[in-house]
């Protein structure tokens, strides 16, 4: 994810197509360890391709991702919904289980905002 991140810093900045040294610039600067076959692969995933088109081809990817919530289900449907709004929300059982493990996975993640 901080690859990602890195990557669309580089290109927002003005950069449109970012280096993996541009990338690890970007991670070194806040800390971050740059894992070079992680980049590579990233870069090679990515090549040629126009960013707009790659996040969008994600959004397709997340709107059938179950969320656990009707609320956030609506929320990733409605840019692409074409102010269909009249649809029914279709409502995805709780599972609480879900919250306590991605709390967890943030930790692994290596998002130390408050070390």
């Amino acid at each position: 994810m901080k690859i990602v991140a890195a990557y669309l810093l580089a290109v927002l900045g003005g950069n449109p197509n970012p280096s993996a040294d541009d990338i690890r610039s970007i991670l070194e600067s806040v800390g971050a360890e740059a894992e070079d076959k992680r980049i590579n692969h990233f870069l090679a995933e990515v090549k040629g391709k126009d960013i707009t088109e790659v996040i969008a081809a994600g959004r397709e990817k997340f709107a059938s991702v179950p969320s656990g919530s009707s609320v956030a289900a609506i929320g990733v449907a409605a840019p692409g919904s074409g102010g269909a709004g009249g649809a029914p929300a279709v409502e995805e059982p709780k599972k609480e289980e879900k919250v306590e493990e991605k709390e967890e996975s943030d930790e692994d993640m290596g998002f130390s905002l408050f070390d």
